[in-house]
């Protein structure tokens, strides 16, 4: 092979590599349960989430996504945001941030602890999107439905929220 070709298999590499996207998503908590939807094209229970729009901050897309795909207006937590003087905006540390695959490629999510801004807000669901949502408990967490990094994640969600509610 001459020098600088690139074989099949490093193109394969170099595009999954080039196939990164950027999404946020809210991991919704309420009364020691964490919110779940049913996403139609995977096929599994997911937090609400999706793309970041060109010109928005990864939590105002949390906030959005949430809104969108359920009807919730939510609050995010910024517990340990740092105020730092001469910015223009100070931006909530996100609770986790991974790179997983979806298929064919993958995404960088920003997950956010959330709150609904009202108690009485109802679930509305985008039904494009989403088929059915499920306020789940730490135990109901299990299964082949839930992927297991949801399952982790969320149960970390879980115990710093009620760990939260504990000492507040």
């Amino acid at each position: 092979m001459p020098k600088g070709e690139i074989t099949s298999s490093s193109r394969r590499i170099q595009e999954r590599l080039l196939r990164l996207e950027l999404v946020a998503a809210a991991l919704i908590l309420r009364d020691d349960r964490i919110l779940l939807v049913w996403h139609k094209k995977l096929q599994e229970w997911l937090p609400p989430g999706g793309h970041i729009e060109q010109n928005e901050t990864p939590d105002d897309a949390a906030k959005r996504e949430a809104l969108e795909e359920t009807g919730l207006e939510v609050e995010i937590s910024d517990s340990h945001t740092q105020q730092i003087e001469g910015v223009t905006r100070n931006l909530p540390v996100p609770f986790v941030v991974d790179v997983h695959n979806v298929g064919d490629h993958d995404h960088c999510c920003f997950y956010y602890l959330a709150e609904p801004k009202n108690r009485a807000q109802v679930v509305i669901l985008k039904k494009d999107e989403v088929e059915n949502h499920r306020w789940f408990t730490e135990h109901e967490l299990n299964g082949s439905e839930v992927p297991i990094d949801v399952q982790q994640i969320s149960r970390l969600a879980l115990k710093q929220y009620v760990q939260a509610r504990v000492s507040g």
